[in-house]
């Protein structure tokens, strides 16, 4: 193995040091038939995240993958860097149940934020919960909280090693006692309290198998009784009656009645409703079908607000009467436009959250629709928080962009005034960089809207190391944000672009067809056309190009890399759906069939599918780029291997000498909850792979940061 012996030598020769050889993946002749296609899929065995030849094969691949990575030379100052820019205090807006005030802090470095309270706005801080303290490498996270009306009870969530499963432990608030034996097993849900009696809560029967990987078909709602054991908890919907993929429940705020949201995909919802003043009081349908998004804002007595998406791709606010509920009755009171909109209840006001052009406006309207201001902002960027009781006089707001750390202002709802309350103090010159907006045109003539953030007076000379990262999915909006381990990449010189592709939610609904099942094209073509962009403007050229993407957009880099291996130098397809035709076999993956369509739909589903699946889409003797597959052992929403058979394919039919790299990271999940060390572990491994890939040594490396 090459290692260079100075800084010199490695930034004049640009030699680089070659991975050990690649583990060697066992193959199987298992073939699976689709509409008389026959497909091979010879790395099935790794489907199964439970037998000691997969804990091996991870094992050996880790071992290539780390082996590569410490002999990069810069790696351990790009480390040091993180670290110190990641080390400042972070807090969190606060929000008040019964007499105190709640807020999460990060004194910097810690791997997981702290929860503290304090009596009154102007009380003595105190350790509330310390997630730090559940297990000493912080694999162990806080994963949701939920309070009484009262406040004088609290649900909290713990998530173990990332995964969704969680556990739920239930603690008087005032001296933190634990009032009853831990809920085991719970996912996807939230804590909905009804007074101090007990709560709702939903979940999905234990697998008989891998909890991370077998699939979780049915959701069920149940309702908790303070005092009773979790094995006599009444199912309240779902089940057999009324099998759902996904069932979601919440309290109006005065508790008069319980709203179920229902959906057997990640778009589209039944909306239903019950009066609690009795106990029996029927569960009312308000929408029967799974044609559009709905869900209850807000009630004044018996009148409902209810955001929508029916006949409003852009969404609207309409209000009917519980005593008529349906569809027929709805009334708009606040009207689509051409922004979409979303919406928040604080101080007996909505507040209308609309995204311009991937950029929020907030307008506060009074409960009877009426307009009364637009919300003066601190600035061009992302704000959200614009939500509390009916009794707050006070909201607390948090606004960022990518170069303005989120800082937390507080918001007069009478006067319309913003008061700066709390703002971070990061290890950076904000005024050092600059961002636009661009709208560049994808492969069909659709323009779309793409940020590019980078130091002031670069030169647009082709030669920058570029970070093209997306998404493209599931009406999921990437707006404008501050990352503080993106800085480390700017400050070094390098590029960030972020595209809004289609399939996101950027501009409605018909912004999200557009990308789905078979114009799912259309988000890959949309972030070609991106890099094409970048590279025709002189940002960047192909040996300096990096794309990225996680989830969905880990698909979409895979998808990237197997149709145009030739525009990107690197690519990091994290915990990515990189098996379009089985994705719908493990755990909730039949539930972003919405999006996907499945490959057991029809002939030409299959066949669309199939064509641009990463793991099917990979030729042999093809060059790919740089690549560095990136995923987590207790992934359980797009299990592991997704990339395990795609980093063996790869391997496989790759030539050249571009490295093709797995890094597993263990007693990790899908992204929620890593600990702070973890990330940055994971962000100096990335951009240090990026970097000596593109044979460029950053400043960092030369003295000169």
């Amino acid at each position: 193995m090459l290692v260079c012996v100075s800084m010199i030598a490695c930034e004049n020769k640009q030699e680089k040091a070659m991975p050990s050889p690649y583990p060697q993946t066992a193959k199987v002749d298992t073939v699976d038939q689709y509409f008389g296609t026959n497909v091979p899929d010879p790395y099935r065995w790794l489907e199964n995240d439970t037998t000691q030849q997969t804990a091996d094969w991870v094992k050996a691949q880790n071992e290539v993958t780390f082996g590569y990575l410490k002999n990069i030379p810069y790696r351990d100052l790009l480390k040091q860097r993180l670290e110190k820019i990641f080390n400042y205090e972070r807090l969190s807006a606060p929000f008040q149940e019964g007499e105190f005030y709640y807020f999460y802090k990060n004194d910097g470095l810690q791997n997981q934020s702290v929860l503290y309270r304090k009596r009154g706005e102007n009380g003595t801080p105190e350790v509330f919960i310390d997630p730090n303290k559940f297990r000493a490498d912080g694999t162990i996270s806080l994963a949701g909280l939920n309070f009484s009306k009262d406040g004088s009870l609290a649900t909290y969530r713990i998530s173990k090693g990332g995964a969704d499963w969680t556990d739920a432990i239930v603690i008087r608030t005032l001296d933190k006692s634990i009032v009853e034996d831990t809920l085991k097993n719970i996912k996807f849900s939230g804590i909905a309290w009804k007074g101090n009696e007990g709560f709702y809560y939903s979940t999905y029967d234990k697998p008989k198998g891998s909890q991370l990987s077998e699939k979780t078909q049915y959701h069920k709602l149940y309702y908790h009784k303070l005092g009773t054991k979790q094995n006599q908890d009444v199912l309240i919907f779902g089940g057999e009656k009324t099998p759902r993929r996904y069932i979601g429940a919440y309290l109006t705020e005065d508790e008069k009645y319980l709203v179920i949201t229902a959906s057997t995909s990640t778009t589209g919802n039944e909306l239903y409703i019950q009066d609690l003043a009795k106990p029996n009081n029927p569960i009312v349908p308000i929408v029967t079908n799974f044609d559009n998004d709905h869900y209850v804002l807000a009630n004044e007595g018996t009148k409902l607000y209810i955001h929508t998406n029916l006949n409003a791709p852009n969404n609207r606010l309409v209000v009917t009467d519980f005593a008529k509920p349906t569809t027929d009755t709805w009334k708009d009171l606040i009207a689509e436009t051409e922004s979409v909109l979303n919406t928040s209840t604080g101080g007996g006001k909505i507040f209308a959250n609309y995204l311009v052009d991937v950029k929020t406006v907030i307008k506060q309207y009074d409960m009877s629709g009426k307009l009364e201001r637009e919300v003066q902002l601190p600035g061009i960027g992302t704000a959200g928080g614009f939500g509390g009781k009916i009794e707050d006089k006070n909201l607390y707001y948090t606004f960022t962009s990518f170069t303005y750390p989120s800082t937390i202002f507080k918001y007069d709802i009478a006067s319309g005034k913003s008061d700066l309350y709390e703002k971070p103090k990061v290890d950076f010159d904000p005024e050092a960089y600059e961002t636009k907006q661009v709208f560049y045109t994808s492969k069909d003539g659709t323009k779309v809207p793409m940020f590019i953030v980078h130091k002031k007076g670069i030169e647009l000379n082709g030669k920058n190391p570029t970070m093209l990262y997306g998404y493209g999915g599931f009406s999921v909006s990437l707006q404008p944000s501050f990352s503080t381990s993106r800085i480390v990449w700017l400050e070094n010189g390098g590029i960030y672009a972020q595209p809004n592709l289609r399939g996101g939610g950027e501009y409605g609904e018909k912004w999200h067809q557009a990308g789905t099942k078979m114009n799912k094209q259309n988000v890959f073509d949309d972030f070609i056309a991106a890099a094409e962009y970048l590279i025709k403007e002189k940002y960047t050229s192909s040996d300096y190009l990096a794309i990225s993407g996680g989830s969905n957009g880990g698909l979409l880099v895979g998808a990237t890399m197997t149709q145009r291996p030739d525009l990107m130098k690197v690519a990091f397809p994290a915990v990515g759906v990189m098996d379009m035709l089985r994705y719908h076999k493990f755990t909730a993956g039949a539930g972003w069939a919405y999006d996907y369509g499945t490959a057991d739909d029809s002939k030409e589903m299959f066949e669309y599918l199939y064509k641009y699946s990463p793991v099917h889409a990979l030729k042999p003797g093809t060059k790919y780029p740089a690549t560095m597959v990136t995923t987590a052992d207790h992934d359980d929403r797009v299990v592991p291997a997704h990339s395990f058979k795609f980093a063996a394919t790869l391997q496989e039919n790759h030539v050249g000498e571009n490295p093709v790299l797995i890094r597993i990271e263990t007693n990790a999940g899908h992204g929620a909850g890593t600990p702070v060390s973890k990330t940055i572990e994971q962000v100096a491994d990335q951009y240090s792979f990026a970097w000596y890939n593109m044979g460029v040594v950053p400043p960092i490396a030369k003295g000169k940061m």
